[in-house]
């Protein structure tokens, strides 16, 4: 079952997360995640994933419509310490920086340790000559393995709303 699939059909059966000190784990873990990107620390990227974890940057038609069809994909950890070395090692672009404006998160519990969690985003793009784009906007539809201790995403799709997507996403969203 796809990740879309599981959270269509089990949203009716998940429940808020009210404890608030679990809440506020969960969502210091994807303010953080935010900030790794933000601050240029992205080969701490992976880290945030479990091993078998998944990572896809799509549009908004392609999600809705089921389709696996990614602009960016990564199947496992280990794909995603791939891109962070070709990130370094690789690519070539003008360097530039990262601003992530967040949403509050809606988290809901699938069951222990199990939690989807749907938040907002925008991203602003910052140039060396200082000039600024919104290359960015949507939504993360995260599904988050937490045993108590530290959060870890399992799934992200990151859900553009745009079709016409920038030509200058080197770093993940």
């Amino acid at each position: 079952m796809s990740a879309v699939e599981s959270t269509e059909s089990t949203k009716d059966v998940m429940s808020e997360v009210a404890d608030p000190s679990l809440r506020a784990l969960i969502e210091d873990f994807l303010v953080d995640y935010a900030h790794m990107i933000d601050d240029g620390r992205v080969e701490e990227w992976p880290d945030y994933f479990t091993p078998d974890g998944f990572y896809q940057i799509t549009n908004r038609d392609n999600y809705q419509a089921g389709r696996p069809i990614g602009i960016m994909q990564c199947k496992t950890q280990g794909m995603m310490k791939d891109r962070v070395k070709a990130i370094f090692e690789a690519n070539v672009f003008e360097p530039h920086v990262y601003c992530h404006l967040l949403g509050r998160s809606r988290l809901r519990e699938e069951k222990p340790g199990r939690y989807h969690a749907r938040t907002n985003f925008q991203v602003v793009r910052t140039m060396q000559n200082g000039g600024q784009d919104i290359i960015a906007t949507g939504k993360y539809i995260d599904i988050i393995a937490c045993d108590g201790n530290a959060p870890k995403l399992q799934d992200r799709r990151v859900v553009l709303d745009s079709r016409r997507i920038d030509i200058l996403i080197v770093y993940p969203l």
